[in-house]
């Protein structure tokens, strides 16, 4: 009873979302403030029943419901609860469930938080967001049932793959939704911008908060599921060019540039037109994300591989979304150019740079994805595009930004003093410099590329502390009062200071534990040694471990340095007799220096397991722990930034706006 009732509930949102999607936008052209106001409560009615449907579905994994088939493919009854829950996302059916619940949610935040939104606009907002529930709600509703029923049921189910078992992995794809169902409203904003045929300073307040908050978590998702790879999948890599990573990732790319053109917008009543297109093209990229995962073209321990058939529904609603509000933009977009004129020397300047590289970054990034997946489908031939095209297209170009990035918060608006921002960071330029010589001196070896990327990443950290202490005129007032300036600040500048700095943050992560990785692959039976890095790694051998849904062999590495005792490291070598399958379990000894990577394979050979051999591989990454402080400070830095009074939903009235409410 209760997965028809989720399923009735999703009947009724569709229902809601119909209504949503044509009475509030006609309001809006005939001035019928009623049906305007209708949208408010359709987008709260949408989320109730939605809601209560993934509700539904997650009763039903929770108590092991095995007459409905989703449960029956993603479950076990001997599964922890929390696998249990996350098996309500864990599928094709239940994450598009968890889609239109994020995308109900936004929709009712606009509903119930943009109360400084005009009305028309609101109802135009809310009525596009309606069109995209639609969409997503009948191909939910006649293509991808989530309560299915079964009969007769099975007495277990076939349980969740084991590789999707991990706490990671169990928040990844929320906040990975999170970010790309946000930029929903963006969308919407930016659409119903185009029919009103104006976008202005008030505009871009509104749209900033939404365009952070889906950042935030889309950053959360990405970072989270970088994680979880490298902890993992038992490789010691925390990016691999995946196209799955890749279409989470260009999305990603685009919304950073959005939110920086959102501000000259705003603060200049510039780059509008290039606003909306961002706007446009970044939700578009994470319907792209959603049709290649979905539609079978890969095969990937990301991808739900479904049958093409659900995924020509998805490019068919891709199509339609992107073609009408592309068209809808090179209709209306000639009319919104204007705004804040600006001298190549100035922040809008460096801010438009920014953006160019963004984009050109994004594009290549969305060239080495599709590529091979269009020559494969034109002439039948099957190439890979990895990890050395995307380095040697990349990197170069997040150079060139992270130097406009130190740079740009030292320009003023509209014309800047160039000799006297050369002033300023001549001793930053100078300390990053110094910084990757001695780095040269000190460690042989690498690439010229690395080192010019360490003075880079410095750069960019010491220029964004310069430009903070500069702020507070930190050294040049007593620090009480640098101290009282600090608290003054407003909240988005101590947020771009930890954005930025968590990205430099970034770089030196991701360089050091790639160009001064060690790494070790040897067979092993008891006793033996391996020297890296200046360990010294013994195993110590194997032991049989159960689990609640799982068989394991535990190895035992006794870790010394100097011969001092360091650790000891448990990597583990799981088999899940249910879903017939075996994961690797890493065992890591971490550190800010940079981790200790240990993980076992099966024994190469029936005489080698006989005589207790096994395949152990072992890393050292320096390093590498500052991907995650720097992607936690890039979060932060974006909460911050959210939480700040002026970039609350809406903005303030202007005086004379025909739909202000009269002083009481």
């Amino acid at each position: 009873m209760i997965p028809e009732i989720g399923h009735f509930s999703l009947a009724l949102a569709l229902a809601l979302a119909l209504v949503q999607s044509v009475l509030p936008i006609l309001g809006a052209a005939r001035s019928n403030a009623a049906w305007m106001q209708s949208a408010q409560s359709s987008a709260l009615g949408q989320v109730v029943f939605i809601a209560l449907a993934f509700g539904a579905l997650m009763r039903s994994f929770v108590v092991s419901d095995f007459t409905v088939l989703n449960v029956v493919e993603n479950s076990h009854s001997l599964k922890p609860l929390l696998f249990k829950v996350a098996g309500t996302w864990g599928s094709h059916e239940g994450s598009l469930l968890l889609w239109v619940l994020i995308l109900a949610v936004f929709g009712a935040g606009v509903a119930l938080f943009g109360a400084n939104i005009p009305a028309a606009t609101k109802a135009r907002v809310l009525s596009v967001q309606a069109w995209i529930s639609v969409g997503f709600l009948t191909f939910l509703l006649f293509t991808s049932n989530p309560f299915e029923r079964i009969f007769p049921p099975p007495a277990d189910g076939n349980d969740l793959n084991p590789l999707l078992q991990d706490v990671g992995l169990a928040m990844h794809p929320p906040l990975l939704y999170f970010g790309y169902v946000g930029f929903s409203i963006v969308f919407s904003f930016a659409v119903a911008a185009l029919i009103e045929g104006r976008v202005d300073a008030a505009w871009a307040r509104w749209v900033r908060p939404w365009t952070l908050a889906a950042w935030m978590s889309l950053t959360a998702g990405i970072a989270l599921g970088s994680w979880w790879s490298y902890y993992e999948l038992g490789w010691g890599g925390w990016w691999f060019w995946d196209p799955v990573e890749n279409v989470s990732f260009m999305p990603w790319l685009l919304g950073t540039a959005l939110l920086h053109s959102a501000i000259v917008t705003e603060k200049r009543d510039a780059f509008k037109s290039w606003t909306i297109l961002l706007a446009i093209l970044t939700f578009s990229l994470s319907l792209l994300g959603t049709f290649i995962v979905r539609s079978g073209l890969l095969t990937s321990v990301h991808a739900f591989a479904v049958d093409p058939e659900r995924g020509l529904y998805i490019l068919g609603l891709l199509g339609l979304s992107i073609g009408s509000s592309l068209a809808l933009y090179a209709w209306r977009a000639p009319d919104m150019e204007g705004g804040g004129l600006f001298k190549p020397i100035s922040r809008e300047a460096g801010l438009l740079v920014n953006n160019l590289v963004l984009a050109a970054a994004t594009g290549t990034v969305l060239f080495g994805t599709l590529y091979p997946l269009l020559l494969e489908a034109v002439t039948g031939d099957k190439i890979s595009v990895g990890p050395p095209f995307f380095n040697a297209a990349f990197v170069p170009m997040m150079l060139v930004l992270v130097l406009f990035m130190g740079l740009g918060p030292f320009l003023s608006w509209k014309r800047a003093d160039l000799a006297g921002v050369v002033q300023r960071l001549r001793f930053v330029a100078l300390l990053s410099g110094t910084g990757g010589l001695i780095l040269w001196y000190v460690r042989t070896g690498a690439p010229v590329l690395a080192y010019v990327a360490v003075a880079a990443a410095l750069w960019l950290l010491s220029a964004t502390l310069r430009e903070w202490a500069m702020r507070i005129r930190l050294f040049q007032e007593p620090l009480p009062v640098s101290l009282r300036r600090a608290r003054n600040l407003p909240r988005a500048a101590h947020g771009m200071t930890v954005a930025h700095a968590g990205l430099a943050l970034i770089m030196l992560g991701m360089i050091g534990s790639s160009a001064w990785k060690s790494e070790q692959i040897a067979f092993v039976a008891p006793g033996d040694l391996v020297e890296i890095a200046g360990f010294d790694v013994t195993f110590d051998g194997i032991e049989p471990v159960r689990g609640p849904n799982y068989l394991a062999n535990q190895g035992r590495l006794i870790v010394e340095r100097d011969g001092d005792y360091v650790t000891t490291l448990r990597p583990e070598r799981r088999s899940y007799p249910v879903a017939q399958s075996t994961t690797t379990e890493s065992a890591i000894r971490s550190t800010l220096a940079g981790d200790l990577y240990a993980s076992i394979t099966e024994p190469v050979s029936e005489q080698a397991a006989a005589s207790g051999a096994w395949t152990l591989r072992i890393l050292y990454e320096p390093l590498v722990n500052l991907i995650w402080i720097g992607s936690v400070m890039l979060v932060l830095g974006g909460a911050l930034s959210l939480s700040d009074r002026r970039l609350r939903v809406g903005a303030p009235r202007r005086a004379g706006r025909v739909d202000a409410q009269p002083a009481e």
